[in-house]
């Protein structure tokens, strides 16, 4: 089964840990498909994960996720409880003869479309989002870095790796979110570049010799 989280990752929440459990139990082979169709649009590649649960009871070793994910200040505390419950599986993307035929049908159709379209307008709103989520989280780690340093000292604290820190977490958030904005910038520049300053003009016929003057 398969579902979309636009805007906010590729994962499980609560309410998908229970169905891919209930799917588990009554259908095997079984797996959760997740795609995020805004991210998609503003990193310009598929962002997609498949995921099974673990056996209820079952306490998975503490290594850690493979790969860090951003996840917005809302959906954070849904998705720490429940991310020891599942497993991400790899993925492999791939096409047979009659899908190259089918998606070059729509790029003949739509490539107009494609090329006029901008990643940074097209998803303003999901960058605008995604900017306040930072500020909202740099705001919090201020205030618990401020509310913990009263009561014991950081020196004695057990060293964190760096995926969880706070502040190198919205760092990260920040990094990914600028490396989309360039990305957009630079497909805006090759795009002018090629097609703004092109010389649509038609050549100019050569001027004729003049004629001799006669005496």
């Amino acid at each position: 089964w398969y579902h979309s989280h636009p805007g906010y990752g590729c994962w499980l929440s609560g309410i998908d840990v229970q169905t891919q459990m209930t799917y588990q139990a009554h259908q095997e082979p079984f797996l959760a498909v997740v795609i995020d169709p805004i991210r998609t649009c503003a990193a310009g590649r598929v962002e997609i994960g498949a995921f099974r649960t673990y056996p209820e009871g079952y306490t998975p070793p503490d290594d850690g996720p493979s790969e860090y994910q951003s996840i917005p200040l809302d959906k954070i505390e849904d998705f720490g409880v429940h991310c020891k419950q599942y497993y991400q599986l790899p993925i492999e993307i791939f096409k047979n003869s009659v899908d190259t035929a089918i998606l070059e049908l729509l790029w003949n159709k739509y490539w107009i479309d494609t090329l006029s379209s901008s990643p940074l307008l097209h998803n303003r709103s999901f960058t605008n989002r995604m900017v306040q989520d930072c500020v909202q989280k740099l705001e919090q780690i201020d205030t618990a870095s401020v509310t913990q340093s009263r009561f014991r000292m950081v020196i004695h604290e057990p060293k964190k790796r760096k995926d969880e820190n706070p502040l190198s977490k919205v760092a990260m958030d920040a990094t990914k979110m600028a490396g989309e904005q360039v990305q957009g910038l630079t497909n805006q520049a090759v795009k002018f570049a090629l097609f703004s300053r092109c010389s649509c003009k038609a050549p100019e016929p050569p001027a004729e010799a003049a004629a001799p003057m006669e005496r």
